[in-house]
C-alpha cells in the first residue's frame, strides 16, 4: 500500500450571492459536506486547518470554527497566505498525518464576501495587500498591481488583450457544464473586450468573481483508507515558494515562484509536466493564469495565449484546465476559491465530474497563488 497521505472527502456549499449566509455557517456547511463525502463523523477529526475571513475577521479563526462546529481536535491552526492558503493547508495537513499527529485532518474555508461586505469594506480590505508606505498612498489596488504584470508581459512577449479574453471565454465554457457555478451564461471574446475597464489592460470579465461560499477537504493517513467510503486520492507531491509580498519588491514581473513550487511538487511525486492529465490553477485574473502556465513550464514564454485560443485548455485539449470554471466563472470566496480547485481535481480523478469529466484523468496538478503572484504552493494528486 502506498504511504502517501490521501484526500478522503471533499465538499463545497452553493456559490454566489447567498443572502443570510455567514462565514462560520459556510465553514460548517462545507465541513459537513466533506465529512459526509468521506463517510466519517466530526468526532473522528483529529486536526483542523482554517484560513481567514474578510467578512468576519478573527485572530484565531480555527478556534472559532471548532467552537462553532462543536469539536475539540488535538490540533488546530489558521493559515493566511492569500490565494495560496488552500494548497498550503492541504500540504500541511499531509505533513501532519505523515508525521503521525493526526489520522483525519479537516481543511475548511468559507466567506460571505458578496452578501456580507459593503463595496467600500471590500475595497478597504483588499487595499491591505498594498505596501502601506510605498504603494497604498498612491492608490494602487489589487487589479492595478496585476495590470502592471499584464502590461509588462504584453511588452515582453506580445500577449494581446484578445488572448487574455480567450482565458475568460474557456473558463465560462467549463462553468456551463457545472451545475453549481456562479456564472454560466456564455461569453465571447467580444463580450470580454466590451466589458468595463478596471485597470488597463484588464476589464471586468478579466477579473475573478466575488462570491459567498465555502469548501472543505479531508486529508487522511494512508492507513485510514478503511475508514472512508469514496475512492481515496493520493497527495503525491507538494511544494512552496515565496518570492515577495508587495509588487514593488517582486524580483521579476514576468517570472514567479510558481516555477519552484511546481518543480518541488513534481519532483516529490516523481512525475513530469507531460504526465499531468488535468490542471486546476489559480486564476484571479486572466493574466494570472497565463503567467502561471508559462512560469510553471506548461507553455513557453509567449505561447500560452495562442495555445489557449486554439483550444489547449478545453476538455479534449493539450491541458484541460480549471474544468469547474475557476475563480473567473465558478466563484471566488477568498481562501475557499483556492480550495474549489482542489475539490474539482479530486472529482476529476474519481471520475465524478459528469459533463466536464476529462477522460482517463489519473494525475492532477493544482496550484495556488497568494498576494500579487507572491506566495505559491503546488500539489500533485493521483488516483490511488
Amino acid at each position: 500500500m502506498s504511504r502517501s497521505p490521501i484526500i478522503s472527502g471533499v465538499g463545497h456549499t452553493a456559490v454566489g450571492k447567498l443572502e443570510g449566509s455567514t462565514a462560520m455557517g459556510l465553514h460548517a456547511e462545507a465541513a459537513r459536506a466533506a465529512l459526509g463525502d468521506a463517510g466519517i463523523e466530526p468526532k473522528d477529526v483529529d486536526a483542523v486547518l482554517c484560513a481567514y475571513s474578510l467578512a468576519a475577521p478573527h485572530l484565531m479563526l480555527s478556534s472559532v470554527f471548532c467552537e462553532y462546529f462543536g469539536i475539540r481536535p488535538a490540533y488546530s491552526a489558521a493559515i493566511q497566505a492569500g490565494g495560496a492558503s488552500a494548497c498550503i493547508m492541504v500540504m500541511q495537513a499531509a505533513a501532519l498525518v505523515k508525521a503521525g499527529y493526526a489520522r483525519h485532518v479537516l481543511v475548511v474555508c468559507g466567506d460571505n464576501r458578496l452578501s456580507g461586505m459593503s463595496r467600500d469594506g471590500a475595497v478597504a480590505a483588499l487595499a491591505e495587500v498594498g505596501h502601506p508606505q510605498f504603494e497604498r498612498p498612491y492608490g494602487i489596488s489589487v487589479p492595478a498591481a496585476y495590470a502592471l504584470v499584464a502590461q509588462r508581459y504584453m511588452h515582453e512577449f506580445g500577449v494581446t488583450p484578445e488572448q487574455l479574453a480567450e482565458v475568460a471565454v474557456v473558463h465560462r465554457r467549463h462553468a456551463q457544464r457545472h451545475p453549481d457555478a456562479q456564472m454560466r451564461k456564455p461569453i465571447t471574446v467580444a463580450d470580454v473586450m466590451a466589458s468595463k475597464p478596471i485597470a488597463t489592460p484588464l476589464r471586468l470579465l478579466d477579473c475573478c468573481l466575488i462570491s459567498d461560499g465555502g469548501a472543505a477537504v479531508i486529508v487522511s493517513a494512508p492507513e485510514a483508507r478503511s475508514d472512508v467510503r469514496k475512492r481515496p486520492i493520493e497527495i503525491l507531491g507538494a511544494g512552496q515558494k515565496n518570492t515577495h509580498e508587495h509588487i514593488l519588491a517582486a524580483p521579476s514581473l514576468v517570472d514567479f515562484g510558481c516555477r519552484d513550487a511546481a518543480s518541488q511538487a513534481l519532483g516529490r511525486a516523481g512525475v513530469s509536466l507531460g504526465d499531468i492529465d488535468v490542471a486546476e490553477i489559480y486564476d484571479s485574473f486572466t493574466i494570472t493564469l497565463v503567467v502561471e502556465l508559462e512560469s510553471i513550464g506548461f507553455f513557453g514564454k509567449g505561447e500560452a495565449g495562442p495555445a489557449i485560443a486554439a483550444g489547449a485548455l478545453d476538455l479534449d485539449g493539450r491541458l484541460p484546465c480549471n474544468t469547474h470554471g475557476g475563480l473567473l466563472s465558478f466563484g471566488h470566496s477568498g481562501a475557499a476559491g483556492g480550495l474549489f480547485h482542489v475539490v474539482e481535481a479530486v472529482r476529476q480523478l474519481r471520475g465524478e465530474a459528469e459533463a466536464r469529466q476529462v477522460s482517463g484523468a489519473e494525475l492532477a496538478f493544482v496550484h495556488g497563488d497568494g498576494g500579487i503572484l507572491s506566495a505559491h504552493c503546488s500539489l500533485v494528486l493521483g488516483r490511488a
